[in-house]
């Protein structure tokens, strides 16, 4: 992964399914014929953002791996000869449904998935009604273009995650994602939030010397039922090299495709100058996997 070519597709998404199957779809190719190795996509990219509220009918949304939906984006990773990272709202069984990423390799076949392990539960993010926890752990997916510590949305907030993709020995962090602005929120409440949601990713790239791949949703999606003023997603979608450096940046208000070239080597090369993994006392974290630490 000397040098990787990464495809990012910010899209806006609505209630027609199509229009947004379109959208990924044509991201993709434009990614593809400016050169890219790897297309990654937002969170939930076929659909509105269903979890703005609990709606028993949404279910029927879901999909199973395999599916309609995989077997019509593995065309497309084949097509166009790029490994492909995409989202899917996953029925696993009856009753048991994931918020998966679903990542096909450049013939098309799926290389692996990873279920969203960190599920928020907010006012116009109500997850838990929709997804059980991931049950597959934080292992890297294997692909053509390297090891890919494929995370989801609310998994970026939390440094263990990226940790332990990077301990499995992941080449890049990617995080699929549809984060936005509450509307009552003031423009400077908004301004922390996406700042915070920045450095936090950064410090992840930072922490564990790799690149990190961030790809959001963007525009105004309504609450249905009217119980929220509804979601600004604020787009922002980015790349970030393994000292935190910003690669590139998308706009808020906008869709945008782009591709960037990531140097892989760099991260030998700043582990190297920055020994965190040398000096990482392993003897002293076993309170981590404690709730809290009480006196």
């Amino acid at each position: 992964m000397n040098q990787l070519k990464v495809g990012i597709v910010q899209q806006d998404c609505g209630l027609d399914r199509e229009a947004n199957i379109e959208k990924s779809l044509d991201g993709i190719a434009n990614c593809a014929k400016i050169g890219a190795n790897i297309v990654v996509l937002p969170e939930l990219h076929t659909s509105l953002y269903f979890c703005q509220s609990e709606d028993v009918e949404k279910f029927d949304w879901a999909q199973s791996i395999p599916g309609k939906d995989t077997i019509r984006f593995g065309a497309i990773a084949k097509q166009h000869g790029v490994v492909l990272v995409t989202s899917i709202f996953e029925k696993r069984a009856p009753g048991l449904y994931h918020n998966t990423a679903v990542v096909f390799e450049k013939d098309g076949s799926i290389a692996g998935t990873y279920r969203k392990m960190h599920i928020p539960d907010d006012p116009a993010y109500y997850e838990k009604f929709y997804f059980t926890p991931g049950d597959q752990g934080f292992l890297p997916i294997r692909t053509s273009v390297g090891k890919l510590g494929v995370l989801v949305c609310w998994d970026q907030w939390f440094p263990e995650a990226a940790r332990l993709m990077a301990l499995g020995g992941a080449d890049l962090l990617i995080y699929p994602t549809a984060i936005g602005f509450e509307s009552t929120d003031t423009p400077a409440e908004k301004k922390r939030q996406l700042d915070a949601w920045i450095t936090i990713q950064r410090s992840h790239a930072i922490a564990n010397g790799l690149p990190v791949v961030v790809v959001n949703r963007t525009g105004f999606e309504e609450d249905w039922t009217k119980v929220t003023r509804g979601i600004e997603f604020w787009g922002n979608s980015f790349l970030v090299g393994p000292q935190g450096e910003v690669l590139y940046q998308a706009p808020q208000n906008s869709g945008a495709t782009k591709v960037v070239s990531i140097n892989g080597s760099r991260t030998e090369e700043v582990r190297r100058i920055w020994p965190f993994f040398r000096d990482r006392r392993i003897d002293a974290y076993n309170g981590l996997t404690e709730r809290y630490l009480d006196e």
